[in-house]
């Protein structure tokens, strides 16, 4: 069937050869290729069912290929909850294409319509009998390097057998049996490195003690440097571990940072330096009504992924391939090109799985550094891997940020005028965004010049801004947006990037209007909310967690609920979260109902909501990093806690269907409103608000104090 021209996804207008995408195999599978990476979501595994579906062929012979820069599309970075809404929709309309292609074609051949044509595991059926064609049979006989369309519209929901069906995550077997991850590509003969870091890009290595980190290595290692960029290589990797780790006390440093014990808080923002916008209505500050007003904020937080960068690479003299756990495996091959002044297709970078990202971690960085060290030594296949204390000092960091709120309420105590004020350095560095660098670069010879911070503006989802402006049905809302330009450390793209202390601040500030209206936080957003399916996750998950005997609170025991639709464009998600609070906050319970549209597997979504609904929680209640002199203080893992395996409660994760509705992201978008239900859970509990994240036991304590 074939419909008027559709507006391409972006990934097809960029690759908009059906050969980027599919090739069919000579073993009868077909090859679907996609620049999406598995990190831990389930999207390779979701974009599989995509692709059977529209072929009309089973999973087993649909075989993915994920992130290799010379074969797949260019897909940039996998972020933003953007794969199933734009690569799942790029793969939906080209093999939807190339279906119709290959009928087409098979008609020819049986001498027969399209129309008397059905699929069946690849092979043809005319009228119901079986022909001795095939997809392969006729594939060779097309030209795959044609432009997709667009104009063949994909099949109906209704007809859908294996989209919507919880099919199991194709990556989990290899990597629960051992063998997955890059941590498991040991070559023969590798060759181990690790680092000693630049604290800072302005820093000068004016000597090291060679002598003492040989001897603390223990064996036989090399030194290698290049300007700044000093690593420690040899085939034995415990002693160049050795040597990374007693090499810190052994340099000595010109112009590193001096970071002064203010800077790592929020409130050290306002007032510094920034690029500033406004959003939205202009503010009248002699308009009628009064005026509520309170200030929220969140420290820097760190990825914390469980497992360190890592990367191999080995150049031939000719040529450097990369294995990377990075997000993108295109740009990366761009951003290191440029770096080390090489033709793009001297290049290959190829995704390995590693440990779950959330963002921009250093898994990028550790890939040039492996570069530099390959290109130094050609042949010898390199392996590099951060220390756990290089990851948690030198990654980007998630933005502290500052959110005042001044709300204008009408004559029932409802907002008619809402203004965000934010305070954030950059959320979004990433190599080849514009603001963005690989941190080996400042290290080498003839450095580039620090960039200006950027951040993505508001009608692109935002970065400091994302999810300011209220869902809600207000008349006039504003952002007032402070780019601070000079921060103590770099930061970058963390999940949901300004979303949470967004939603945080708003829904406090949303449960604290309905208290002063003597209304049920509850009603209160109802009365607000004229889009049905924000009132349904709404609706749904109050009957979940038994929100009508909610008590009166003040007790120690709280019930708290929040709402968000991630970027106000993406999915709707309501969480509500029981907890009791002593002297810490223990958390016994959260609900979480989402809707994403049509959804592809409906367990992996689950399983983003709830891994969703633990990072949140443990942002809100454990995570800050510290920092004091020349950098990042927080280490370890007892100087950065997260949540614990025996602190997450009970998940309850329900997803509201939609088949008829586009795919929305889904990875973040329980990751707010729960931090925001913790915040009203709390305040519940306690009688008394905490503005400020995490919610430690000194905060606690200091409010049962009040």
């Amino acid at each position: 069937m074939s419909v008027e021209k559709v507006d391409l996804p972006l990934s097809l207008t960029v690759n908009p050869r059906l050969e980027q995408w599919l090739k069919f195999e000579t073993d009868e599978t077909v090859r679907v290729a996609t620049g999406k990476v598995e990190i831990g979501q389930g999207v390779v595994t979701a974009l599989s069912q995509i692709a059977a579906e529209e072929l009309d062929l089973p999973l087993d012979r649909v075989v993915m290929l994920s992130g290799d820069s010379d074969e797949g599309p260019d897909e940039r970075y996998t972020s933003s909850s953007l794969s199933i809404m734009v690569s799942g929709a790029s793969i939906r309309l080209v093999c939807a294409e190339a279906r119709a292609l290959l009928v087409a074609r098979a008609a020819l051949r049986l001498n027969c319509s399209a129309a008397q044509l059905s699929v069946a595991d690849g092979r043809f059926f005319v009228d119901g009998a079986a022909s001795d064609i095939s997809y392969w049979s006729v594939a060779p006989e097309i030209d795959w390097g044609q432009t997709a369309t667009g104009s063949v519209a994909p099949k109906a929901p209704a007809e859908y057998r294996i989209v919507g069906q919880n099919v199991p995550r194709q990556d989990l077997p290899a990597k629960l049996a051992g063998g997955a991850y890059i941590y498991d590509r040991i070559p023969d003969d590798v060759v181990h490195a690790r680092m000693l870091r630049q604290p800072g890009r302005d820093a000068v290595l004016r000597a090291l003690d060679e002598a003492a980190v040989r001897h603390a290595a223990g064996g036989e290692i090399e030194i290698f440097q290049r300007g700044n960029f000093v690593a420690f290589l040899g085939a034995d990797e415990r002693s160049v571990e050795a040597a990374a780790a007693a090499a810190v006390a052994h340099a000595k440093w010109a112009n590193a940072p001096d970071i002064e014990p203010g800077q790592q808080g929020a409130a050290w923002l306002r007032g510094q330096p920034s690029d500033d916008r406004q959003y939205g209505a202009e503010v009248n500050p002699d308009a009628p009504g009064e005026v509520v007003e309170a200030r929220f904020s969140r420290p820097y937080i760190a990825h914390a992924s469980l497992a360190p960068s890592c990367a191999l690479a080995q150049f031939s003299g000719e040529h450097l391939t990369i294995w990377s756990h990075g997000q993108g495996m295109h740009p990366l091959r761009r951003n290191i090109a440029e770096v080390l002044e090489l033709p793009i297709e001297a290049i290959t970078a190829k995704h390995l799985n590693g440990p779950g990202c959330y963002g921009h971690n250093g898994a990028d960085d550790v890939a040039l550094d492996v570069a530099i060290i390959a290109m130094h030594k050609p042949g010898s296949c390199i392996r590099l891997q951060w220390r756990r204390e290089e990851e948690f000092g030198f990654e980007p960091f998630g933005p502290a940020m500052l959110v005042d709120l001044r709300v204008r309420l009408d004559e029932e105590g409802r907002p008619a005028d809402w203004t965000a004020e934010v305070w954030s350095p950059t959320h979004v560095q990433r190599p080849g965004t514009g603001s963005g660098f690989l941190l080996a670069a400042a290290a080498l010879p003839n450095p580039p010049a620090a960039p200006v911070p950027q951040d993505p503006l508001e009608e692109a989802g935002g970065g400091g801004t994302r999810n300011a402006t209220p869902y809600y049905d207000i008349p006039k809302t504003r952002i007032l947006h402070h780019l601070v330009t000079a921060p103590p450390v770099r930061t970058s793209a963390l999940r949901t990037l300004g979303a949470l202390p967004n939603v945080f601040a708003l829904e406090a500030m949303i449960d604290d209007l309905a208290i002063r209206a003597g209304a049920d936080p509850l009603d209160y957003r109802l009365s607000m909310l004229s889009d049905p399916r924000a009132r349904a996750v709404l609706k749904t998950v109050a009957k979940r967690a038994d929100w009508s005997q909610r008590g009166k609170g003040g007790e120690g025991q709280g019930l708290g609920l929040a709402f968000a639709r991630y970027k106000n464009t993406a999915a709707y998600a309501a969480v509500a979260v029981a907890l009791r609070v002593d002297e810490q906050v223990h958390l016994d319970h959260i609900w979480v109902v989402a809707d994403g549209g049509l959804v592809i597997n409906p367990d992996g979504v689950r399983n983003q909501l709830e891994g969703g609904a633990i990072q949140g929680a443990s942002w809100t209640l454990k995570e800050q990093v510290t920092m004091l002199g020349q950098g990042v203080t927080s280490l370890d893992w007892d100087s950065y806690p997260i949540l614990r395996f025996s602190e997450i409660p009970e998940i309850e994760a329900e997803v509201l269907n939609q088949p008829e509705q586009p795919s929305l992201g889904v990875g973040e978008c329980s990751v707010s409103p729960t931090a925001a239900a913790i915040g009203n859970s709390v305040a519940h509990a306690l009688g008394h608000r905490i503005h400020d994240m995490p919610l430690s036991r000194e905060r606690i304590m200091a409010a049962l104090l009040n």
